[in-house]
């Protein structure tokens, strides 16, 4: 039995399944650049990241990047680092992927898998210096709070892929699951909230603004992040 049959035996997904279906020119951006930025996964395989990226550097792991903008623009300002970004939605990977190639962008590689198993069965524990999951999918219904990605037992996986003083940095629009989230990683005891006792941060400046993040603020929701060090 692996990890991953551990933490969710009923597989209860963070996402829906549902996605619209790739245009012309996105499925031919998908098939030509996705051999040379895209990771193909196989049973048991764990990443190793020095020879995907042919170089020693810290490693942040993006965890549901949309339309891959925002990650964009922290790989161009972050030369010195490699960004690993999961995504489950074909079409903001053939984004990213368009992104990527009219940017000249090279310290970006992408996993088309489920988050939950990239991390249960294939990244390396103490390989990380950050796992940022920016606006992921609230779950507002009470009956659906159970499909959010934020549980105890994941933050547990992911504290142990990080670093000493690593990071995970989340951001939402919703007030309900940013409790949730600061209760959740405060319950960890080898996590320390950056920002204080049960404070939110306020957004840090390498965070790029997204569009989802400018029509939340347009309708009225507050934007909250939360960063939690490994002791």
């Amino acid at each position: 039995m692996n990890n991953l049959t551990i933490l969710y035996p009923r597989q209860i997904r963070s996402y829906s399944c549902r996605e619209t279906r790739l245009d012309l020119s996105q499925k031919q951006t998908f098939e030509t650049e996705w051999p040379r930025y895209g990771i193909t996964l196989h049973p048991g395989q764990m990443l190793n990241f020095d020879e995907l990226f042919a170089r020693s550097a810290p490693r942040v792991l993006e965890i549901g990047f949309g339309d891959g903008a925002s990650l964009m623009a922290m790989a161009k300002a972050c030369p010195e680092k490699d960004f690993i970004a999961v995504e489950v939605y074909r079409r903001g990977i053939a984004r990213l992927l368009a992104g990527i190639v009219k940017n000249a962008i090279t310290n970006i590689r992408i996993i088309y898998k489920d988050a939950v198993e990239v991390v249960s069965e294939h990244i390396p524990n103490q390989s990380l210096q950050a796992v940022q999951i920016y606006f992921a999918d609230p779950w507002p219904k009470t009956r659906h709070h159970k499909r959010r990605l934020i549980q105890t037992d994941f933050i547990q996986l992911i504290s142990e892929k990080l670093v000493l003083g690593g990071v995970i940095h989340c951001a939402t629009d919703w007030e309900n699951y940013a409790q949730h989230m600061i209760s959740v990683l405060s319950e960890n005891k080898a996590l320390h909230n950056k920002a204080g006792p049960n404070i939110f941060l306020e957004r840090p400046s390498f965070r790029p603004v997204t569009k989802y993040e400018k029509r939340a603020e347009k309708v009225g929701r507050s934007i909250f992040d939360l960063m939690f060090e490994r002791i």
